[in-house]
């Protein structure tokens, strides 16, 4: 597990048994502060039906108003919160429309001890400073002074720690992500413009296409996928020759043409690998056939 700063957000990168690493973006605190804002919002909305039903029906007193309101945030907010990020796998409603959600900071999969040490501590964190902060004027000076550091501890802690975690977040041992979303790229054969015209620029035989196999493949299409790449780049440049040198293609490829050359390439020994395949014949790079030879010669 480590910890970097990608596109000026803090990633964390997990390590799976998969082997295969994981990299999550750590929510913002403005993220974290509007996602509370809109399920406080909620659950307040909640207890306010609620207690107004209780109170229109006559079930009690005047006097138990107050009480009544105070029950019932307890009541309905914890479970609130503990339930929907059961549920929702780290998130409360609030987290769904913010895009962010909690997770193991181990890595692993969220636990419900997690989700509820969390989410009880944001009792202490959250709602208790705010109960006492609407009852000042009753309060002694040192119980005044006492909530004010409370929050100004509970402000600093977030803001203290790299992985922007609070108490709550310490104890559980979890943090807060920005929620990924799956995006499949587009496929370069249908989507890379090569030329203005239907037919390719450059027209390759299959002696030209048996020289590679499915590993050059992949590492040409990650090149071309980055958008920093442009005709006159010199790496472009260095690849162009190194493919013609290599293939033995005996057009000269212009210069500014050295894009619509490797897009050309890449779809034709992309169909042909395919049409390969399709009768049980696999290449999975330059040194297939070789390794293959050297195989006989051992047998």
């Amino acid at each position: 597990m480590s910890q970097s700063v990608t596109d000026g957000k803090r990633t964390e990168q997990f390590l799976p048994p998969e082997g295969v690493p994981i990299n999550f973006a750590i929510a913002s605190l403005g993220t974290r502060f509007g996602a509370q804002f809109l399920d406080i919002l909620l659950t307040a909305l909640v207890i306010f039906i609620c207690t107004a039903v209780v109170i229109f029906t006559g079930l009690l007193p005047a006097s138990a108003d107050l009480m009544l309101g105070a029950l019932l945030g307890f009541l309905l907010r914890t479970p609130y919160y503990i339930l929907s990020e059961l549920i929702w796998n780290g998130r409360t409603l609030g987290k769904r429309i913010t895009g962010i959600r909690v997770i193991n900071a181990n890595g692993r999969r969220l636990t419900p001890h997690q989700v509820t040490a969390r989410n009880l501590m944001k009792e202490v964190e959250i709602f208790a400073p705010i109960g006492l902060l609407s009852t000042l004027d009753s309060q002694s000076a040192w119980m005044n002074g006492l909530t004010g550091f409370w929050l100004l501890a509970v402000v600093i802690v977030p803001l203290a720690n790299r992985r922007r975690q609070r108490l709550g977040d310490i104890i559980a041992g979890t943090l807060v992500v920005d929620n990924p979303r799956s995006v499949l790229l587009a496929d370069l054969a249908v989507s890379a413009p090569a030329t203005a015209s239907s037919q390719p620029a450059f027209d390759f035989q299959p002696e030209h296409l048996d020289v590679y196999g499915k590993y050059e493949l992949q590492t040409l299409e990650d090149v071309l996928r980055d958008s920093t790449k442009n005709p006159g780049n010199e790496e472009i440049a260095k690849i162009v020759r190194t493919i013609t040198r290599r293939i033995r293609y005996p057009d000269p490829v212009k210069t500014g043409q050295e894009l619509v050359f490797l897009n050309d390439f890449y779809r034709a020994q992309r169909e042909h690998l395919e049409s390969l395949k399709l009768f049980g014949t696999l290449r999975e790079n330059k040194y297939h056939d070789h390794s293959r030879t050297e195989a006989k010669k051992l047998v």
